[in-house]
């Protein structure tokens, strides 16, 4: 425990010119005082932690010390190899890069965990398309990528709906990261002195990078804040509501049709079941059509009793059916 720890201390001092003990008590979930004592093993050791004195002193390593990464164990060593996405990596133009930096941490690690990057490529591969549809890759992602990665301000022109006769806007934006949803390629960027934006990249149309670069808002969470977004994005679409009597059956199976988050909440707030066991809910839907498609996967597990419009066609769609099979 305390050697993975003393280990851990080294490489954040080694990644940042110095560190208060705060700092280190806060990233190693220890005391101050632990602090200093693993300071104080470490100098004793032989690595050269020094300690500046004062109000805004702290720790840092003198000499350009640098330790290999002998202190990995097999399942860190793995795990890191699982970070790569490499059908994400090439589409960016990054994949030389790296296989560089996986050759270059292969060399620091002991012969013992140099096949930790077979271990893994053999046991897991992120296939991030979804199924039935040819994976397309944005023409201008890599000039969005470097962007992104050298914190450079762009000037992109952008289609605004997915038809090519949609009207183009252009944008200065400060490209703060890309996403990979499902295959589709996404950028977050600021609009400078606004707020942060989402924008599919390919539409796209235009895009170039300028010399000047963006000050990065360092609290931004990029992970955070897509969750966040992704959450509104499927609350905002869903402007309609239906109401449907569900079999047992019918409820197990309502999640894998439709939003999963919506069925849920519509199900917790649903009242008791009748004596066949059949339950009745409101449920929020894109439209009417999006839900006819998404319900008549349900067959007869499900009955849709609003809006008539609705019902009158499942209706209608129920007796083509019989009509067909008789």
């Amino acid at each position: 425990m305390r050697a993975a720890r003393l280990i851990k201390m080294v490489l954040l001092l080694q990644n940042r010119p110095s560190m208060t003990a705060a700092e280190l008590a806060q990233e190693l979930e220890v005391s101050e005082r632990t602090v200093t004592r693993d300071a104080q093993a470490l100098s004793e050791a032989g690595v050269p932690v020094y300690a500046d004195r004062g109000r805004l002193g702290g720790y840092r390593l003198i000499g350009g010390y640098r330790t290999r990464l002998t202190g990995l164990a097999r399942s860190e060593a793995e795990a890191l190899f699982l970070s790569g996405v490499p059908g994400a990596l090439r589409e960016m133009g990054l994949e030389d890069a790296s296989s560089a930096a996986r050759l270059k941490v292969s060399a620091a690690l002991l012969p013992s965990l140099r096949d930790a990057s077979q271990t893994a490529s053999q046991r897991f591969h992120l296939d991030a398309p979804a199924w039935f549809r040819e994976p397309e890759t944005p023409e201008l992602l890599p000039a969005v990528a470097d962007a992104v990665w050298d914190d450079r301000r762009i000037t992109a022109r952008y289609r605004r709906g997915a038809g090519s006769q949609d009207a183009e806007v252009e944008r200065e934006l400060e490209p703060y990261g890309l996403i990979l949803k499902a295959g589709v390629w996404y950028l977050c960027a600021r609009v400078p002195d606004a707020d942060h934006r989402v924008y599919r990249i390919d539409r796209f149309t235009a895009v170039a990078a300028g010399e000047e670069r963006f000050a990065r808002d360092e609290d931004f969470d990029l992970p955070g804040f897509w969750e966040e977004r992704a959450a509104q994005f499927a609350r905002s679409i869903l402007r309609s509501e239906v109401v449907l009597r569900l079999s047992p059956a019918g409820v197990r199976r309502l999640p894998h049709a439709t939003d999963a988050v919506s069925v849920r909440e519509a199900l917790d707030g649903a009242e008791a079941p009748d004596g066949q066991g059949w339950v009745r809910i409101t449920l929020p839907v894109e439209s009417d059509e999006v839900a006819y498609a998404q319900l008549l996967s349900l067959g007869p597990e499900c009955e849709v009793l609003e809006p008539a419009s609705l019902r009158e066609r499942f209706a209608d769609t129920a007796a083509r059916l019989g009509a067909l099979y008789r």
